[in-house]
């Protein structure tokens, strides 16, 4: 891995765990910032759109922890990159640990990124 994809691999993780650390304190405000309005995400259940991801934390936290592992970054051009990774978590009220596999498309914007798209998959067995 190049600097530069080095880099951009510390720069997305730290974007993509600030939306987990929105979804562990139920962090609307933090959560909307991070997303670009044209937002779609990708889920097992259908799409949702902006206002659907932040509604989310309208009742509070979503998420009670999380570990972000295996991240990758690729660039797809020279203001757009895809970050991917494994995410293993345990939702507000339950004790289960669930797996899935994540893959972020988040575009430059000023000094920093927002994220303009999302796909979870969910790991089998």
């Amino acid at each position: 891995m190049t600097a530069s994809e080095t880099d951009l691999l510390t720069e997305l993780h730290s974007c993509e765990t600030r939306v987990w650390d929105a979804l562990v304190r139920g962090d609307l405000q933090a959560d909307s910032a991070a997303l670009d309005a044209g937002f779609l995400g990708v889920y097992p259940d259908g799409f949702a759109e902006k206002d659907a991801h932040v509604a989310q934390l309208a009742d509070g936290p979503t998420i009670a922890r999380f570990d972000l592992s295996d991240a990758r970054v690729k660039a797809l051009g020279r203001d757009f990159a895809v970050f991917s990774y494994r995410a293993d978590y345990v939702r507000t009220g339950q004790t289960a640990l669930e797996t899935m596999y994540v893959s972020s498309i988040w575009q430059r914007h000023g000094a920093g990124w927002i994220n303009v798209f999302s796909q979870d998959t969910p790991a089998s067995g």
